[in-house]
Parts: structure tokens; C-alpha cells; sequence
């Protein structure tokens, strides 16, 4: 239906011959099927039979069918000649032949073939050792090939094309030394030790200097937390779950589903789509499997590098993804309903969330909005993984040009509701209170304190918990409100008690949880069943 390297593996994964977890899964429903369904895309089959052929002519094994799907998507195009897929996030486990696949991605872009004239392949490794190993899987193909070292300037530090003057070469991870030179394709091989994305940014610098400029990265995961890997995984969720259509990432996440997956064999395709084909391998990776039953070292190893499930991430999300996703209801008609109002920020120059807690039959519903300062788009280092002005389209939030968020942003969302709707109480935590009482005074608006922390949150998860497993909270098509619930996990101490605490810090936010949080503390006030009714002002 679309080009015979990618039906085969779509086909096999429906069959169950090729074994992937729901990552991939999404990867297809999500991304593939409506990119390759749309009338502008193009796939250009002569190129990718070339480039498959090409490689296959001169490199000691074939490709396997999860290499050729992923290259035949790379030659995918929109009408108007750019790639459909500029960059490639591929997560693999340890072993599936990255390197390998690292090396004649960078043989076919350098050769007559492809024949874009200085399309350089820069591949950047965090050690030398690690840095030559593709290249120098593609010098011993060269230098192998009669025809080959006709063709090509060689050693172990360059490799040209004399017909199309493009040249591999290789970096080690030194962002003071290194500029980004006029790459047609960057490698960053193993991102898992980057902090931040100071390198990437360094590399990044030279692409778009050459037609058709392309960013792969490839790797394992790794033992550091809220770095750069973290950072993509975070946005490739995003895409995955269909968050951001007009993404021109391709997220593979080869990994397990759920860590006990770990003691069925057959699951470890999941982290590892070469397993089935390396036997050795395989062997390998079952003596471990025994040795780590008594060697936690071992288990951690295995898990981060082999399965791509880091035993440090064991904490338990507020709810899975697609219970999330069921928030996503139509909000029923409540002109005249009573509700409780919530607010919650951490700094006046960031975000700032404001909501209205509904009942309706069994349903719990959440109208929110958040105020967001200019200055938390521009702040250093700072990437925040959500289209801030797609959501300022959708009427979801509203960009501050201020320096701070001033409470009359606040106060006059709630006046604006309190003409619908029929505003019993209005929460927030004790600091916000002290900051904004006097103003909502002046609005003869109510504002009240709630507790917040782990006795609050102790009390309220059962009810949290019942809700979104019953699919009874419902917040519109709200990414906002999605985005802000999936940035949570339940921290539980040795007692059972629960808080619900950040993932990450500095780049994932919380505020419209926590205003709903505030709200849900004084929900038993709310009727069950209400009647339309003529709203009246508001006093206090």
C-alpha cells in the first residue's frame, strides 16, 4: 500500500511476527498511517530501493526489516520536496546493531547515489572510542572493495567521496572546541550522559546550510535523570500520543511496555527488534538474565541498557496515558451550575492556572486556563515541551506580555465565569492566598486556603485514583491539562502515605493539576445534580 519495506513490517506487527510495544504501536496510529494517508506526501520508492540495495551490495549483512522500515520512511516527501520526517529519535537496547546501521546511513548520504554535492555526515559519540566505530565500519568496507577505493579518499580520520566531495567524519563530545560545521546529516550517537542540550546546539548550528538537512540520534538509555534524553523522550510522548501533529520527528522507542515483561523472552523484542536474528545475542543476554537474579548491579544494568526500562523509574504515574486521554470528553452543558474555583502558580513571571470544579451525574468536570509570562518562553536553558502559542489558539491559555502575572488577570477570568456560572468558593494554598486576598476583596470574590502536601494529597488520591480509572473526569480537549497531569507521579513513603510530586522540574509544569487539586479538596459541597439556573453576583 505504501512501499513494500514498510507494508512488510506493518504486517508483520499486525501478525504478530515482528513483536513491538505500544510505543511503536502508537508510532504507527499516531504518526505513520496519518502522514502516509495525506494526499501532499510522497514516497519515493526508486530511492529507497537504491539506498537499500546500495548498502546490501557492500556491507557484509543485509538490513533487517526494522532498518529498511525506517529507511523507507526517511525517503518520505512532501509535495513541496522537504522530508516528511527531518529528524529520527531511535531508542534501541543494547546490541541491535546501531553502529552498523549508523554506518551505511552515513555510506548511502555521502555516495553518487543519494548525489547532493557536500553532503557531509558528522557523527558525534561522547568518547573517541566510540565515536570511530561506524566510521570505521564504513573504511573497512571501502578499503575491502576494489572499486570502492576507486571511488573514495580514505583513512581513519576522513572519508570523501570523489564524486560528490561529501565526507564522513566523526566528534567527540567537546562543546567548547567544536563548531557545527555545514553537515548534510548529523549522528549523535548515545545521548544518555548529556545534561542539557549544549552540545546538540553546538552541532545543530551547521544544519540547514545544505538542501535536505537531517538530524538522527540514536541510543540506549542511560542512568542520568531530567537530562537531554529525558528531555526528547518527553516530546517524543507527546508526538506518540498524537500531541503534536506537525511534528517532523519520528520517535522509534524499541523498549519494554511494564518492567516485569522483563521474565517473558519473548517480550525482549520489544527493547531489541534485531533479537530475533542474532542468536548469539540472545544467548548472551539469557545468562545474564540468571546471573541477575542474585546480582541487583546486574539487574540495574540490564534493565537500563538492554530492556531501555530504567529500574530508577519505577515510580507510579497519577494514571496511564490513556486514561488521561479519556478526560478528553465533551463538556456538558452547565450554564448555571454551582462549581468550585481553584488557582495555583509558582512564580508570577511562569505559569499560572486557574480552574472551575464541576459535578454532573458522576462526572467531574474541569474547565481550566492558564496565564503564561512571555519571560517563561525566553528563560535560559529552558525548553518547555508544549506548543504554548498552539494552545494560546485553541483558547486554552493566554500569553502574558507582562513581566509577571498580574492578579487582575486572574480575578477578571473568574468575573468573566461568574457570569455562566455559579462560583461557590474559590481555593488555593496558604503563600497564593496571602498574595492575592486584598485584590480578590476588592472583586468581591471569595478566596480560601486548602492544605496542600502529603496529608492533603493522602486523603484525595483514592478519590483521584477512582476517577480517572472509572474514565469520570473530564476536561475537553484540553493537551494543556493533559500535559500538566502526565508531568506527575505518586511519591508513596513506607507508611502508604502519597504526594503527588514533579517528574522533572524545570521543564515539565503542574500548575493546572495543582489548581485542580485546590478545587477537589472542597468537592463534597458540589450538588450531584443541579438544575440550570439564572446566575447570580457574587458575594462574599
Amino acid at each position: 500500500m505504501f512501499n513494500k519495506y514498510i507494508d512488510n513490517y506493518l504486517d508483520g506487527i499486525k501478525s504478530g511476527k515482528f513483536v513491538v510495544g505500544k510505543d511503536i504501536k502508537k508510532l504507527i496510529k499516531n504518526v505513520i498511517l496519518p502522514k502516509l494517508t495525506r494526499e501532499d506526501v510522497i514516497v519515493k520508492h526508486d530511492e529507497i530501493e537504491d539506498h537499500i540495495t546500495v548498502t546490501d551490495k557492500y556491507f557484509p549483512d543485509p538490513l533487517l526489516p526494522w532498518e529498511c522500515f525506517v529507511i523507507a520512511l526517511m525517503h518520505c516527501y512532501y509535495e513541496d520536496g522537504t522530508f516528511v520526517w527531518t529528524n529520527i529519535l531511535a531508542m534501541t537496547g543494547r546490541g541491535a546493531g546501531k553502529n552498523g546501521f549508523v554506518a551505511r546511513l552515513a555510506f548511502y548520504y555521502t555516495s553518487a547515489k543519494w548525489g547532493i554535492a557536500g553532503y557531509d555526515v558528522h557523527i558525534v559519540a561522547n568518547s573517541e572510542k566510540q565515536a570511530i566505530t561506524s566510521h570505521e565500519e564504513v573504511y573497512n568496507v571501502i578499503d575491502g572493495n576494489k572499486l570502492l577505493k576507486k571511488a573514495y579518499r580514505y583513512n581513519l580520520e576522513v572519508i570523501q567521496n570523489k564524486k560528490t566531495k561529501s565526507k564522513i567524519q566523526y566528534f567527540t563530545s567537546n562543546v567548547k572546541t567544536k563548531d557545527g560545521g555545514r553537515p548534510g546529516m548529523l549522528v549523535f550517537d548515545e545521548i544518555h550522559q548529556y545534561e542539557n542540550h549544549d552540545l546538540m546546539n553546538v552541532f545543530e548550528s551547521g544544519l540547514g546550510k545544505r538542501p535536505l538537512t537531517r538530524e538522527i540520534i540514536i541510543t540506549t538509555n542511560g542512568y542520568l535523570r531530567g537530562g537531554e534524553l529525558d528531555s526528547q523522550l518527553e516530546n517524543a510522548e507527546l508526538i506518540l500520543n498524537g500531541e503534536k501533529p506537525n511534528s517532523r520527528v519520528l520517535p522509534l522507542l524499541y523498549r519494554l511496555d511494564d518492567p516485569s515483561e522483563v521474565d517473558d523472552f519473548k517480550m525482549w523484542n520489544k527493547a531489541n527488534p534485531s533479537l530475533a536474528y542474532f542468536p548469539h545475542l540472545r544467548i548472551e543476554m539469557e545468562r545474564v538474565y540468571d546471573e541477575m537474579q542474585t546480582n541487583p548491579a546486574q539487574f540495574i544494568e540490564f534493565m537500563t541498557k538492554r530492556m531501555n526500562r530504567p529500574a530508577q523509574d519505577s515510580f507510579t504515574s497519577i494514571a496511564t496515558w490513556d486514561k488521561i486521554m479519556a478526560t478528553n470528553q465533551p463538556i456538558p452543558d452547565l450554564n448555571g451550575y454551582v462549581c468550585i474555583g481553584g488557582v495555583d502558580y509558582a512564580e508570577v513571571n511562569d505559569f499560572c492556572a486557574v480552574g472551575l470544579l464541576f459535578k454532573k451525574d458522576d462526572k467531574y468536570i474541569w474547565l481550566h486556563h492558564s496565564f503564561v509570562c512571555h519571560l517563561a518562553l525566553k528563560k535560559e536553558n529552558r525548553k518547555i515541551k508544549i506548543d504554548i502559542p498552539a494552545m494560546e489558539q485553541m483558547g486554552l491559555c493566554t500569553i502574558v506580555n507582562d513581566d509577571f502575572i498580574k492578579e487582575e488577570y486572574i480575578i477578571n477570568w473568574f468575573l468573566d465565569m461568574s457570569k455562566k456560572y455559579r462560583i461557590l468558593d474559590i481555593k488555593c494554598d496558604k503563600y497564593r492566598k496571602r498574595l492575592l486576598v486584598s485584590k480578590f476583596k476588592e472583586a468581591r470574590l471569595p478566596l480560601n486556603e486548602v492544605r496542600v502536601g502529603r496529608p492533603t494529597h493522602t486523603i484525595l488520591d483514592p478519590l483521584v485514583t477512582a476517577l480517572f480509572a472509572d474514565e469520570r473526569l473530564v476536561f475537553g480537549d484540553d493537551p494543556l491539562m493533559r500535559w500538566y497531569t502526565n508531568n506527575l507521579y505518586r511519591d508513596i513513603d513506607g507508611k502508604g502515605n502519597v504526594e503527588y510530586m514533579k517528574i522533572e522540574p524545570k521543564l515539565r509544569k503542574t500548575d493546572g493539576f495543582s489548581a485542580f487539586l485546590h478545587a477537589l479538596n472542597d468537592e463534597d459541597k458540589l450538588p450531584v445534580r443541579q438544575a440550570n439556573r439564572r446566575v447570580r453576583c457574587l458575594t462574599i
